[in-house]
């Protein structure tokens, strides 16, 4: 799971190095967590952690708070969450995460990318029973940290599985633990560094350097797209 998770991050952050979007994208789901608990990160725990995320991503304060004043206006924009399935070329599985304030455009553009692709947008639940839904917390490893009690002490919390990588941990849970992990960290006095979902594929798809080129070029068209949130597949 970890390595899995480190990989597919390290090449979601060289494509991300490459946009000046990143900001934008984590203002947007700034203002969703606004609007659905509240402007107060103290008891709005889904603001508390994108806040925690954005500072890890080292978005400026002001443009922060921005978000959070821009999200208690009232002709401030509703967001929708949706997701779309689908095939991409050489039958590999796609799910592209999106939140829109236009679902005919977000549709019309995701189903444009699958098709010059040469695959094809499918229906819900064609391709998400092959994919694991997990949060994913992170954190750096202190001198006082053990992997092996960390794991006893939060397993009753809904860890599945923990891991270490370059001084930092990655701890996770099953996507409805969120809250319940986020809260015994915060008890614990862990300061997270960030805390998101992922999907991880039940099984991967083995391609050729071409194929995965080919692949590729076409999730970097739907990430540039400013209604897209994360692309991810099943290839190995």
């Amino acid at each position: 799971m970890g390595r899995a998770f480190e990989f597919r991050k390290e090449r979601k952050f060289k494509r991300w190095d490459k946009m000046s979007k990143v900001f934008t994208k984590l203002g947007k789901e700034i203002v969703m967590a606004v609007k659905a608990g509240g402007p107060d990160p103290t008891s709005n725990p889904r603001l508390r952690t994108l806040i925690q995320n954005a500072k890890g991503a080292q978005m400026p304060k002001d443009r922060i708070e921005a978000a959070i004043k821009r999200a208690s206006n009232k002709d401030e924009k509703d967001y929708e969450e949706l997701v779309y399935e689908g095939y991409g070329p050489f039958g590999i599985a796609v799910l592209v995460e999106t939140s829109t304030d236009n679902i005919n455009r977000t549709v019309a553009n995701v189903r444009s990318y699958f098709t010059k692709a040469g695959g094809s947008l499918g229906t819900s639940g064609s391709v998400s029973f092959m994919f694991d839904h997990k949060a994913v917390f992170r954190f750096t490893k202190l001198e006082n940290h053990d992997l092996e009690e960390l794991e006893l002490e939060l397993i009753d919390f809904g860890l599945t599985d923990i891991d270490e990588n370059e001084g930092e941990i990655f701890v996770y849970t099953e996507f409805e633990d969120f809250g319940m992990m986020q809260k015994a960290l915060e008890e614990k006095g862990i300061e997270v560094i960030s805390a998101d979902f992922q999907r991880f594929p039940t099984t991967l798809t083995e391609l050729t350097e071409e194929q995965e080129e080919i692949i590729n070029k076409m999730i970097e068209k739907m990430e540039e797209d400013d209604d897209v949130n994360n692309v991810y597949t099943n290839m190995a």
